[in-house]
């Protein structure tokens, strides 16, 4: 089974254990305070009121045979990196940070981190791109230069097949999915020969000049 330590209960931090346990992943949560620790109690493997930043504490607590890490210790930045340095003592080798700028996440970076994450950034931008777009459901940044969206199926695609629209030669992109509003029902690999209806939604991948490219599509 794998097993991921949490270091830092904030709101999220409480989200990424509470989601990782009900996924079955054993979950070690890691939080100075009481209060959070019992909140994530009875859902995570092993719950401990502790100093994420001591490398003894997170061996005591299971830390050595642990695949991830993820710090999310809030605002306090000396913290997150000394959490980071502890799961490095501890031989944790995939580590995951939730950073407060962009400067955190620069500083973080050099230290040698698997990723970063920056939940208000991402979040503004998602929405920033979904609400420009009439056309734009939902969107997901997926690095610097490519992205996930859901949009609406163009006028002029309805009634035809995905492999009549040669998306990947003629666009660049990929249909992931395609998803019924009517019904909800998300088809995750598409029948190529399938007509596109009104009431469809694509998954759609690729660079994010092509998707911007697709969205002006009519």
């Amino acid at each position: 089974m794998q097993r991921i330590v949490v270091i830092g209960l904030g709101n999220f931090g409480m989200a990424v254990a509470e989601s990782l346990s009900k996924k079955g992943i054993d979950v070690i949560a890691v939080d100075r305070r009481q209060e959070l620790v019992d909140r994530i109690a009875h859902r995570a493997a092993r719950a401990v009121v502790g100093d994420g930043t001591d490398p003894e504490v997170l061996r005591d607590v299971g830390c050595k045979t642990a695949d991830v890490g993820i710090v999310a210790t809030g605002d306090d930045i000396t913290a997150c990196m000394l959490a980071v340095m502890a799961l490095k003592d501890t031989g944790v080798k995939e580590i995951h940070v939730k950073v407060i700028s962009e400067a955190h996440s620069r500083v973080v970076e050099k230290i040698g981190v698997t990723s970063t994450v920056f939940p208000e950034r991402d979040s503004g931008r998602r929405l920033a791109e979904a609400v420009s777009s009439t056309e734009i459901l939902s969107y997901f940044p997926l690095g610097d230069d490519f992205a996930l969206q859901e949009m609406a199926v163009p006028d002029s695609w309805l009634g035809r097949s995905l492999k009549e629209l040669e998306m990947r030669g003629r666009f660049n992109i990929t249909v992931v999915a395609v998803r019924d509003m009517l019904t909800g029902t998300i088809i995750g690999v598409p029948d190529p020969d399938a007509r596109l209806k009104d009431s469809d939604t694509l998954f759609v991948s690729g660079a994010k000049t092509d998707l911007a490219s697709v969205t002006k599509l009519r």
